[in-house]
């Protein structure tokens, strides 16, 4: 094995991903195929959670599971000790099935439903985190009728904007997300909850956005949530216990990206809080973070077969693959960027500029606007980086497209982690027309 670029080519000039070759992998799988290797993961689990001991602070570190839920991925989280976040009843009812602690999950989201509420209940679940009056209302109700207490967090929005995609950012005033701080929502909500029978409030929660590159707005929300939780103690003598700073650290999708290691995050936001509760006789509150895609994004590469090639001279050269914006709706949303090789070719020289396309039937379906490539051809297997965040999980559908299999990899060996859809699952719920023409 050498390296190439920063990746790990064997003797045949093929890209490793835990140390397999990825064109086996793209062979025995098929494609298109998002491949996860488990020990980026591991990694940078053990990262997070090992911060928080150096540091001697009581934590939770909770897997934000919307970057990529299924079965297998939440039980490499349960075996890693983390905590899970899940938004749905979907990812809810996934977390039950894969046998994770319900004590360690988290229901996060800005419309629970009743019924997503009742399951919550039902499997006792160690936190709901409340995002506005509605919900509030509806707890109230439940707990009382079912007669069981929850613990929950409030979720507030600080007022601190992070320097993100505007459809990405959460924490500035104007969200649909949680109890505005500035404005007495977050006092309200307060008394809403506090000293409630069935309610139990554990703490604040917020969330300033994505893909963030540097500490200052965590500092600040931080500073801003303690300061809040300091004061509720000295009006009404109420020990707020848990501080919830969610996530959004960066990664390193392409040369230009420079996301710090997420143990300055870690360390930033506990000096903030140590700092303020010194000052007062506020007890330390346990800390919970909730990284997702830098948890799981740079360990997932998404393999696509070449097919075919358009030249608009002067103007381009089109290379499409086997997906498209079906697998990974990002660069057509947000404008995401990705790097990308030749998995087959990695002792070749770049020499053609490209532009990846899809398959789709959109003339916005391209995954990378332009590339440098070895000179490509039909067969040929892409390889497309850091895909681990929000692939697979806002994949679709469209175009009656399959969607891709995931396979996971770690030290040599592999299983598949998702199948890939066939034509049959595309139709199974598809019921036959029975009305009669008139």
């Amino acid at each position: 094995m050498v390296m190439v670029s920063k990746h790990a080519v064997n003797e045949k000039g093929h890209l490793l991903i835990g140390g397999i070759d990825s064109t086996e992998l793209a062979k025995t799988y098929g494609t298109p195929l998002f491949v996860y290797d488990l020990s980026l993961i591991r990694e940078r689990a053990r990262g997070f959670n090992n911060t928080f001991k150096e540091q001697n602070v009581q934590a939770q570190v909770a897997y934000a599971s919307k970057a990529f839920s299924s079965v297998a991925m939440y039980q490499v989280m349960k075996q890693e000790n983390l905590s899970l976040d899940v938004v749905s009843a979907g990812e809810l009812f996934t977390a039950i099935k894969a046998g994770f602690p319900v004590e360690r999950i988290h229901f996060h989201g800005n419309n629970k439903s009743k019924e997503e509420l009742l399951l919550a209940l039902e499997h006792k679940i160690g936190c709901i985190v409340v995002d506005n009056f509605y919900e509030i209302e509806l707890l109230k109700t439940l707990t009382k009728e079912h007669g069981q207490k929850v613990n929950i967090l409030l979720r507030v929005t600080p007022g601190v904007e992070a320097h993100t995609h505007d459809y990405i950012t959460t924490g500035q005033q104007d969200s649909k997300f949680g109890f505005d701080l500035l404005n007495g929502q977050a006092d309200k909500a307060f008394q809403e909850v506090y000293q409630h029978d069935y309610i139990h409030l554990l703490g604040l929660h917020c969330h300033i956005g994505s893909q963030i590159f540097d500490t200052i707005g965590f500092k600040v929300a931080a500073e801003k949530l303690i300061k809040k939780m300091i004061e509720w103690y000295n009006d009404y003598g109420f020990q707020c216990s848990v501080l919830n700073l969610g996530g959004g650290f960066g990664i390193k999708y392409t040369e230009e990206d420079s996301p710090l290691e997420p143990s300055v995050y870690v360390r930033e936001m506990i000096i903030v809080v140590k700092d303020l509760v010194a000052e007062t006789n506020f007890a330390m509150p346990e800390i919970w973070i909730e990284p997702g895609r830098s948890l799981v994004g740079d360990a997932g590469s998404s393999l696509y077969t070449i097919g075919s090639e358009k030249e608009v001279p002067d103007v381009r050269k089109y290379l499409a693959v086997d997906g498209g914006m079906s697998d990974n709706i990002r660069p057509a949303l947000y404008g995401a960027l990705y790097d990308a090789v030749i998995a087959n070719k990695m002792d070749e020289t770049n020499v053609e500029d490209y532009t990846i396309a899809g398959k789709c039937c959109e003339s916005g379906d391209k995954l990378i606007e332009q590339i440098s490539l070895p000179k490509a051809e039909p067969g040929d297997i892409l390889a497309m980086f850091c895909t681990g965040a929000y692939g697979y999980s806002m994949a679709s559908n469209y175009n009656r497209l399959v969607r891709p299999a995931v396979v996971f990899v770690e030290n040599g060996k592999h299983q598949l982690a998702v199948r890939r859809e066939t034509l049959e699952d595309i139709v199974h719920l598809d019921l036959p027309l029975t009305l009669e023409k008139e």
